[in-house]
């Protein structure tokens, strides 16, 4: 029979606030060491009160906004409770009845991430998911098993987290998977978090159930926890859908439970059997007030909202004439995309009207895609440490157009700059790297190649017209690759015939 896969995802996001949620504790624990970021009130000390991190607050708003979200104008705290050791106080402080973020939506680019081709224009379609709910809460600690102990570490206890529940409308591995990187993206575009999944700073659940392909009843869910990659998510689903398939297809039935996904072995395996909502006796939180949000507050968090990275892509593509794909590639990350404008703004200014201005566009996605990504790789820095300013590689560029200098050298060039971060010009002058481009220079170049090697111009006179860039080869050696390219191959091409006709 076939089936179809029916996916709701509910997604923690870390914040990355000074604070706690609830208490002064710091939240930067990341390599700390174990229970030095605690306090009475993280601890659950008995007296210990809880106070809201605005802050936290505020970044909820901001990630509703961006999912297209309403406001809840009104909502209050509540306890969920549930017994584990890495909750020190035995509940939760979270959003149930009344969500701080409501009923949005956000698009996403689905391509397929399987084949490994890296061409995903071709199979590429945008779609729609809804968003149900985002909510505050705050984050438990982490247990570390080893052997037949366990070790708890309540640095994370208390940390703010935004949870973001979908509605079902995810059917495939790919669509989650796109679905999840879009989201990160809007993370890091707001600044309200690295999305950094390794590191657990982000961490995606699929609810998932198969169906008849045309039922519209769901079948039972099961939950995968805490993955912590991209890669994880889809592959953990497409192994869920298989092994559900084949349990189904045999007159086997699918239990509703809580799995774990085994990355080494690339296998889901059972953890506990799913609780229910009623299972944590959620109740209000007596120890905190409600949480209003005026239309003040809101339109003031409104009018910090950046252009994020589908709307900026869209943009790149119609205002710049660029692909999809490198306008994709240019706005995964907020300062790459903003590194970009920067450098066509000075190309612009050079070369004023709409076509120069795409053909600019063009000229410094190559370079940021090509060059400055395979030494930033390289060097595995980000785009914030990079020595070249956009000025600067807009300088560059424009030194290849004025035909200062060839490509080859200008990669050259480039490398310095990224070493150094010295300008191109100073570069360019200190080391005599101007492109030739006097003609009685060059003519001599060509006439002292053509005399130097006789067997090769009396080959190429006989036909062999593949020598024709032996002899570009030759010249731009004699002119330590500075002889302007296409002159050199126009007065090649005129010194040829001249001999061929004698």
């Amino acid at each position: 029979m076939e089936y179809e896969v029916v996916i709701g995802m509910e997604t923690h996001v870390e914040q990355n606030t000074s604070s706690k949620m609830f208490c002064q504790c710091s939240a930067d624990f990341f390599g700390a060491e174990p229970n030095t970021h605690v306090c009475p009130t993280c601890l659950a000390m008995p007296g210990a009160l809880p106070v809201i991190n605005q802050h936290a607050v505020e970044n909820a708003i901001m990630i509703g906004l961006a999912l297209n979200c309403k406001i809840a104008a009104h909502t209050f705290w509540e306890r969920k409770s549930y017994w584990y050791p890495d909750l020190p106080k035995g509940y939760q402080i979270t959003q149930y009845q009344y969500p701080i973020a409501y009923d949005g939506y956000i698009d996403v680019d689905v391509r397929d991430t399987h084949s490994g081709s890296g061409n995903w224009t071709e199979q590429c379609y945008r779609k729609r998911i809804r968003i149900r709910r985002a909510h505050l809460e705050e984050d438990t600690g982490k247990l570390t098993h080893i052997g037949d102990s366990s070790f708890v570490d309540f640095n994370r206890a208390g940390v703010p987290l935004i949870e973001i529940v979908t509605e079902p409308d995810i059917h495939t591995a790919d669509e989650a998977y796109a679905y999840l990187s879009a989201l990160r993206d809007i993370v890091r575009y707001l600044g309200i978090g690295s999305g950094d999944m390794e590191k657990g700073a982000m961490r995606g659940e699929p609810n998932m159930s198969l169906r008849p392909a045309g039922a519209e009843q769901f079948g039972v869910k099961v939950e995968i926890k805490n993955l912590n990659s991209l890669r994880a998510v889809r592959d953990s689903i497409d192994y869920e859908v298989k092994r559900q398939t084949e349990l189904l297809n045999n007159g086997g039935k699918v239990h509703q439970v809580t799995m774990g996904w085994d990355d080494a072995r690339g296998v889901t395996i059972v953890q506990r059997e799913k609780e229910e909502a009623h299972d944590y006796r959620y109740f209000p939180e007596p120890d905190l007030p409600p949480l209003d949000v005026s239309a003040v507050w809101l339109n003031g968090i409104r009018a910090r909202m950046p252009e994020l990275a589908l709307a900026k892509q869209d943009r790149f593509t119609q205002a710049y004439g660029l692909s999809n794909y490198d306008a994709m590639v240019l706005t995964k990350d907020r300062a790459i995309a903003e590194y970009f404008e920067r450098a066509v703004a000075v190309l612009a200014a050079a070369s004023p009207g709409e076509g120069n201005a795409k053909a600019a566009a063009k000229s410094a996605a190559n370079w940021i895609t090509g060059e400055l990504f395979r030494l930033m790789s390289g060097a595995a820095v980000d785009i914030g440490v990079v020595k070249i300013t956009p000025e600067q590689l807009a300088e560059l560029i424009l030194l290849v157009d004025n035909k200062t200098i060839n490509i080859n050298t200008a990669k050259g060039v480039f490398e310095e700059m990224f070493a150094g971060g010295q300008s191109a010009k100073a570069i360019v002058d200190a080391k005599g790297l101007a492109q030739i481009s006097d003609t009685g220079a060059l003519e001599q170049a060509v006439q002292d190649a053509l005399d130097a090697n006789p067997s090769q111009l009396k080959g190429y006179l006989g036909g062999q017209e593949k020598l024709f860039q032996f002899f570009v080869g030759q010249v731009m050696k004699a002119t330590k690759g500075k002889g302007n390219p296409q002159m050199v191959q126009n007065l090649l091409k005129e010194a040829l015939e001249k001999r061929r006709a004698a």
